[in-house]
């Protein structure tokens, strides 16, 4: 009596742990599947937004019409050294030219240094300014669809070099997105709408 009581008890214990692995087993996808979760491609919506581009042609105009400027100033300096090749060295007139045209050559250095550290502090500027904004319609967009996460997800383009491929190994966290829903287009719709983002 005692033993069929016992053998009933582990059948029983049995039943139950194969009940709740399988109740585990259906109800731990269900959680990983509940979190709703977006993918944005930072990269593209950066590279190709209208803004981005009207800016990168505005940018090209101005480096044009500046290089045009530095040229200009540059043949100046050549044709003040050529001048100073037909005196005679050490005259009155030579050292009063080579002062002319050191000074010259320190200007333009002077300008193009200048002009470098000023386009870089710009560019900075906006591509601060442009990234917040994308933040900002990411963050809207999430909250009105309801997603938990949104994850960067740009997909590295080969080949590499050998310094690019090592930053892509530390920068790409992402390997697989799966059904996750992209919203690249939509915060790339959104940031081209945005009539008050301007450099």
């Amino acid at each position: 009596m005692k033993r069929s009581r016992a053998a009933v008890a582990s059948i029983v214990i049995c039943l139950a742990a194969v009940w709740a692995t399988f109740e585990y087993s259906h109800a731990a996808p269900a959680t990983t599947s509940g979190m709703n979760i977006g993918v944005v491609s930072i990269q593209t919506v950066i590279t190709q937004s209208a803004h981005q581009v009207k800016y990168r042609n505005a940018l090209m105009t101005r480096e044009s019409q500046l290089r045009a400027q530095l040229e200009s100033r540059a043949k100046d300096i050549e044709a003040a050294e050529a001048e100073l090749n037909t005196m005679v060295p050490g005259s009155e007139d030579y050292l009063k030219q080579l002062q002319v045209v050191l000074n010259k050559r320190a200007a333009l250095d002077s300008e193009q240094e200048y002009l470098k550290q000023k386009r870089s502090l710009e560019n900075k500027e906006w591509m601060e300014k442009l990234y917040q904004a994308t933040l900002k319609i990411v963050a809207e967009l999430a909250q009105e669809k309801g997603f938990a996460l949104v994850l960067e997800r740009t997909e590295p383009k080969f080949p590499i070099s050998a310094d690019e491929l090592m930053a892509t190994f530390s920068t790409h966290k992402i390997l697989y997105s799966g059904s996750c829903p992209d919203l690249t287009d939509e915060v790339l719709r959104r940031l081209d709408a945005m009539d008050s983002l301007k450099p």
